[in-house]
């Protein structure tokens, strides 16, 4: 005799089968699939998506063809009626993609020194210069956005922009013509300063009190002033009184003190700062922080240099590490920038940390007379 329990869980089985078993005249279902009425709308949607999936592919495939046509006739026709305007706008946009990729190289260049816990001493040279150079780029950006604080701000800052490019537009949007001019007119501002950093320089000899290191300072600042460039053995003679608290890179100021019986002449902090910074006119304390950090990079990228070799480096990649040196490159061949470098990495190796104001000096020691063989 057959349990109640049993007779109904045997009839439920039973009109669970007849359920799914597909009617008359109905094509059978693969294992797994079935044809009630809950699931069929899923298995609809399931044979629906491979093809809804290639022919969205398709359509936006077309969109990007027909957007890029829309703008290739739209460049044709801004070069063939609006020449100036048509270079500021490839200028703009070649700008905006190299922009792009130096952000990812960056976040690429911080993503594995915080995996790898590197320090920046341990980066290559590219990187660390990439990184150098994107500071100041970020830094250049901090007075825009304060600017733009306030509303309707942006279209005072576009017409800044638009006339003073070189102060407020990052090295990406400038045209060929603009880096051209702009190196032309840092270069002239250099040239301009280096007497004055000379003078303050034979000024601030005169005033030491040990009479070796004087004479030998002297004899330096005469050397160049007559046209000559010095040695290497020169300059490392007169270490000693750059590491003194006569001339530090802490102790310059900003103009020169008259000569007393108290008071020592002072080296002239605005003209170095204007040959080797490129605003001379903030306050005194901001410029020396600026001097400082100058050196500390420099030390830095030195040390990268010298382990990556300077006959790595390309034509552009030469004369951008000799001009943040203090030279004026433009005028010069490769081989003569290289040389120079070398000369410069050599330098740099024997100079110590607290002999920063020395390797600062040099930038326009060694950059005076570039064209000239030393004595």
């Amino acid at each position: 005799m057959a349990l109640p329990g049993a007779a109904a869980r045997g009839g439920l089985w039973r009109l669970g089968a007849a359920a799914l078993r597909p009617a008359r005249g109905q094509p059978r279902l693969p294992l797994g699939l079935s044809s009630s009425p809950v699931l069929s709308p899923v298995c609809s949607q399931l044979c629906r998506c491979p093809g809804r999936s290639v022919s969205s592919r398709a359509l936006v495939a077309a969109v990007a063809a027909a957007a890029r046509r829309a703008n290739a006739r739209y460049e044709r026709f801004l070069e063939r009626s609006f020449p100036r305007f048509f270079v500021l706008h490839s200028t703009f946009k070649t700008g905006l993609r190299a922009l792009f990729l130096e952000l990812q190289e960056v976040r690429r260049i911080r993503a594995r020194m915080a995996q790898l816990q590197l320090s920046p001493q341990q980066l290559p040279y590219r990187e660390l210069e990439r990184l150098r150079q994107f500071r100041r780029d970020l830094l250049k950006i901090i007075p825009i956005g304060i600017i733009s604080i306030p509303p309707f701000a942006n279209f005072l800052v576009l017409l800044l922009m638009y006339f003073f490019p070189r102060q407020l537009l990052l090295r990406h949007f400038w045209t060929p013509g603009q880096q051209q001019e702009f190196l032309a007119a840092s270069e002239r501002r250099r040239r301009a300063a280096h007497p004055a950093v000379l003078r303050a320089l034979a000024r601030a000899a005169r005033a030491l009190p040990e009479p070796q290191p004087r004479h030998l300072l002297l004899q330096l600042c005469a050397q160049v002033q007559g046209g000559a460039q010095p040695q290497l053995a020169q300059l490392l003679e007169v270490r000693s009184s750059f590491s003194g608290s006569q001339l530090m890179l802490s102790n310059l100021h900003v103009d020169h003190v008259v000569s007393s019986a108290r008071l020592h002449p002072k080296i002239c902090q605005r003209a170095l700062s204007r040959a080797l910074q490129p605003c001379p006119l903030l306050p005194a304390f901001v410029q020396r922080r600026r001097l400082r950090s100058l050196a500390r990079q420099i030390r830095l990228l030195d040390a990268a240099l010298r382990r990556l070799g300077t006959a790595q480096l390309r034509e552009e990649e030469l004369r951008a590490a000799c001009f943040l040196r203090g030279l004026c490159c433009s005028q010069l061949c490769p081989a003569a920038c290289q040389a120079w470098l070398e000369r410069w990495l050599r330098l740099s190796r024997e100079l110590q940390a607290s002999e920063a104001s020395l390797l600062v000096h040099s930038m326009v020691l060694l950059a005076l007379n570039a064209g000239q063989p030393p004595e």
